[in-house]
């Protein structure tokens, strides 16, 4: 929607249009993350580097659970890595989430794959004899958890982030759009009868959402998708959520890391139950500064823990959530 003025100037009239308070809103949302529960960062980041090509770009330990369950329902000690193409601030990411003692998560069918564009990954697995695999019609990677990668065989336009959607299932497509683009804000894309593409901006990764004609099962290794929003706009998602008699995973609150910017976000839930995070923009962007020892700090960390070998030595399996 544009609102448009007039006036008049030497005999012509001239029209000015300019984006309504709710489009400029939207714009000013972008897509971040997805969060990952992981149960052996040696494999996991073999993969995400030596496979995927992406970098690490923070690293954080913790000695204690999230206040708003960023590593899940788990109180002990967990790390965060995050690892992708390019900063935080203009490419979509992944979030690791590795809880400490836990080796495995059971998955479900909720999350059905991150689509990203490049040659150059299906070369290096096919050169490391990775396996690649097709699925309806879709070149498919799988990382050390399970979690499905779609490849496709191009290269990006110069500048613009591999990453182009992330795809959800969800068990009623028309429940599911209404409450993404009414209650979120986002723009409808594309849609067929059993798909439709989401976002919040042309140049943002997109959300794919996929009628599965039947219940939607998060298993343990349920995870999480963010968004940033500027801080004021946090309250006001939540209030509408809230109208909507909508879940509230977590009310607005204020998350600490060490050393670090302080972030507020507020946590929801879809229809189907997927998990959604809103982050005050202007303390994330402080936050999501790339770390150059992000790769070091991640590499000491798994040396101290040695969890690994332990239970190699043993004969053991580690926990299974």
């Amino acid at each position: 929607m544009f609102l448009t003025s007039t006036s008049v100037s030497h005999g012509y009239t001239l029209c000015i249009t300019s984006p309504s308070d709710e489009a400029v809103k939207m714009t000013s949302r972008r897509a971040l993350h997805f969060v990952f529960k992981v149960g052996n960062r040696t494999k996991t980041a073999q993969f995400y580097q030596k496979i995927l090509g992406m970098k690490f770009l923070r690293h954080e330990e913790f000695e204690e659970g999230c206040k708003a369950s960023c590593n899940g329902p788990y109180d002990g000690r967990w790390s965060k890595s995050m690892v992708g193409f390019g900063p935080e601030e203009n490419h979509f990411v992944v979030e690791l989430t590795y809880n400490y003692g836990i080796g495995s998560y059971k998955l479900g069918n909720d999350f059905l794959g991150i689509t990203i564009l490049g040659k150059a990954i299906l070369d290096r697995a096919k050169a490391q004899n990775y396996p690649v695999t097709e699925e309806n019609g879709k070149t498919v990677l799988q990382s050390p958890d399970g979690y499905k990668f779609h490849i496709e065989n191009k290269d990006p336009d110069k500048d613009a982030d591999p990453v182009v959607k992330v795809a959800l299932a969800s068990s009623n497509l028309e429940k599911s759009i209404d409450y993404w683009t009414r209650l979120l804000g986002m723009k409808v894309y594309s849609k067929t009868d059993k798909t439709a593409l989401l976002g919040y901006a042309d140049d943002q990764c997109k959300l794919e959402l996929h009628d599965i004609g039947g219940p939607v099962d998060h298993g343990t290794a349920f995870g999480r998708i963010a968004f940033s929003c500027p801080r004021s706009q946090l309250a006001g998602i939540e209030a509408s959520v809230k109208a909507e008699k909508q879940k509230i995973i977590m009310p607005l609150v204020s998350l600490d890391t060490p050393g670090k910017a302080t972030v507020e976000v507020v946590i929801l839930a879809d229809p189907d139950g997927h998990e959604i995070c809103f982050v005050g923009d202007e303390a994330f962007r402080e936050l999501s500064k790339v770390d150059p020892k992000a790769e070091q700090l991640l590499s000491e960390a798994v040396d101290k823990d040695q969890s690994d070998e332990w239970f190699a030595k043993k004969g053991l399996q580690k926990g299974s959530a």
